[in-house]
């Protein structure tokens, strides 16, 4: 019973990384400096890591709480929340990042 949790975790996480990759817009190639988009890829990319691990954290989050709830573990149920507030967090810097990568890009056209 200890590895149901565990199982929930990364079945999760793995569709939080399946969602997020699949979201990621294209990269938008221009011609003017090349170090201006190399800092917007950076940022992208840094951007969307922070929201693969936002996302898996508020899925371990939400699986964590009802797991608490269902088992009567308020610890458990408590954590899963906490986790839940850190995912949103990290999304969204995960989104500011992206923001400023498309304020990067249109700078550079």
């Amino acid at each position: 019973m200890k590895a149901l949790p565990w199982i929930i975790a990364g079945v999760t996480i793995g569709a939080a990384i399946a969602f997020v990759v699949n979201n990621t817009p294209e990269p938008a190639y221009s011609a003017g400096d090349p170090d201006l988009e190399k800092a917007a890829r950076k940022t992208s990319a840094w951007g969307s890591e922070k929201r693969v691990g936002g996302a898996g954290s508020s899925l371990l989050g939400k699986a964590k709480e009802g797991f608490g709830r269902a088992t009567g573990d308020d610890q458990l149920a408590g954590e899963g929340v906490v986790d839940q507030a850190a995912g949103a967090v990290k999304d969204a810097a995960g989104q500011v990042a992206h923001g400023v990568s498309d304020t990067l890009r249109d700078l550079n056209r």
